[in-house]
Order: C-alpha cells, then structure tokens, then sequence
C-alpha cells in the first residue's frame, strides 16, 4: 500500500461483471481512485454511488488510469476494449500497467502482452479465480506473470483486491496456463457435484441431507460446496454461467489437442456444458447442468418445477 505521502495510483477497471465489480469495490474500499468502464448504465450508477468514477469508453477510463485491469469475457473483447475504437491503449500514457485478467488461450495473453508492450505499456497476465464473493470481498486469487517494473507499480491496487497473488514468472502466458488447469478442474468438479445431486436425487436421498453429509466427506470438493448449495436451493442466478464453462473448457480441450495431450475428463465435461448451454441454460449458474441431468433422468430438482 502506498504511504500517505505518495500519491495512490489510479486504477481503471473495465468490464464490472461479477469479478470486475468486486475488483471495483475493493480498490475503493482499500482508498485507492477507481475508474469503472461498463456498458449498463445501472451498473455504472452503483459505482458512483460507492465513490468511484463512471466513464463511458475505455479510452475515457485509461487518460488518466495508472493501471488498467481488464475483467472482460474473452481474448475477443479483450482485443476490443485495448486496441478497438474508443479502446484504451490509444488514451495510456506509456509505461500504464495493463493487468489482463481475462480467462483466455496461454498463446492469446502472450500475444496480446506484445502487442501491449510494443506500443509502450507494461503488462501482467492475471487470471483470476473465487468466484463473485471473493472478489467482493477483496479476496479472490491471481495467477500472475509480467515483469518486476509491472508488479512494482501494481502491487498497492493488486493487494487491494486479492487475498493471494502467485508470481508464476516474468514472461505473460505463464499465469493463463496455470488458470486453464484451474479451469480444467473446476469445471469437471461441478460437472461431477450436478451428476453426484441429481443422482441423489433419483435414488431418493433428501438434497439437503447428501449436500451436509458430503460437505464433511472425502467427496467434497470447493465446487461441490459452493455449487452444491445452489442445487438443493434451486436458485440459478448467474454467478459463473454455463456458457463461461463452455468458453473455458473449449480453450483446455483445444490447448490440450495440440500438445496430443487426452483429457478425457475435460472432454466429458465440455459436453455436458454445451448440451447445457443448447438446452437453453447458457446464462444460468453453471450447477444448472444438474437440471439437464435430472431431465434426462426424469428426476425433478428445486427450481425445475416449471420447467
């Protein structure tokens, strides 16, 4: 953290989905000066109310921004918040870190940190994971790779919003594998919490029962916790969807294929997310695989009544 005779760096935090806005809210709460870039209007007003600075444009965001952390979907719209119309790169003063915690291909982040580097900038790839909670509370861990200069000038605002920051190397790329690995595991492990609930399910195991019982067994896991509430509940609010899994997963299978790597459970995971995600479930919470599963199996969970 900065000493109260230095001036706190400024961060701009682009795209406040749920990872982005608990970024948000922690550098405001740690002191720092918060500059938020989203495309609802609501959102924006909620940042303003909490004590940040709303802009419309990346480009507005990054004039005056010491650090710009991307939270966007995908390498896609990465691209096109840094280098699009209206992006931020063109407004950055050189030597603005750009912290890309973006779940994206390991080869994307090190193409994207030259592409960032060559205009002057300085970057750290650092995907993030724990969910929306976790980053509200300022909580939430990243996998980071960039250079001592990026650190340096990012670690106050990183603090801030992080519970652990792993420094996995200097060169960007590094940080984005190791998240696909996390990504691998969270995925198949809610893929096996919704198989293991609606099976219960279907064997007439009371919900709320299995989920206490399994919570202080060996076959607990943090997804099956976390996710496994939402089963018994039956509430699919969007706090991770399925389609992110859909994204995700794609990038493991397809970066796995070209290594000749198997990745059987990937595979088996992947598709039940994209049958999910055809299914209609795309944008609900990715335990709604569950739902899909009780179908196939003609088991009625919580919040499939009307379905």
């Amino acid at each position: 953290m900065a000493s109260s005779t230095e001036t706190p760096p400024t961060s701009a935090v682009i795209g406040l989905g749920s990872m982005g806005w608990g970024a948000a809210i922690s550098l405001l709460r740690a002191g720092l000066p918060t500059i938020g870039v989203d495309l609802r209007q609501d959102v924006l007003l909620r940042l303003q109310q909490a004590g940040g600075v709303a802009a419309l444009t990346p480009s507005e965001a990054a004039q005056s921004a010491d650090i710009v952390f991307v939270f966007v979907v995908n390498e896609a719209q990465t691209r096109q918040v840094l280098f699009g119309e209206r992006g931020a790169v063109d407004a950055a003063r050189r030597g603005t870190v750009f912290v890309l915690c973006v779940t994206m291909p390991p080869s994307a982040a090190q193409d994207i940190a030259h592409d960032l580097a060559e205009r002057g900038m300085l970057v750290i790839d650092a995907p993030v994971s724990g969910g929306s909670l976790k980053a509200e509370a300022g909580d939430m861990t990243m996998m980071t790779s960039g250079s001592p200069e990026a650190f340096s000038k990012a670690e106050p605002a990183m603090a801030a919003i992080s519970g652990k920051v792993f420094r996995l190397g200097d060169a960007p790329g590094i940080g984005s594998r190791v998240k696909m690995i996390n990504q691998l595991l969270a995925g198949v492990h809610i893929a096996a919490a919704a198989e293991a609930m609606s099976l219960g399910a279907s064997i007439g195991v009371e919900l709320d029962t299995l989920y206490k019982v399994i919570r202080e067994s060996a076959g607990n896991s943090w997804m099956f916790e976390n996710r496994g509430a939402h089963i018994v509940t039956g509430d699919y609010t969007p706090h991770s969807a399925v389609d992110i899994f859909v994204k995700d997963l794609g990038i493991v299978s397809n970066e796995a294929k070209g290594q000749a790597f198997p990745t059987p459970m990937t595979q088996a995971a992947l598709s039940l997310f994209e049958e999910a995600s055809l299914a209609g479930m795309g944008a609900e919470d990715d335990a709604a695989v569950a739902k899909l599963l009780a179908r196939k199996g003609k088991v009625t969970l919580p919040g499939m009544e009307d379905l």
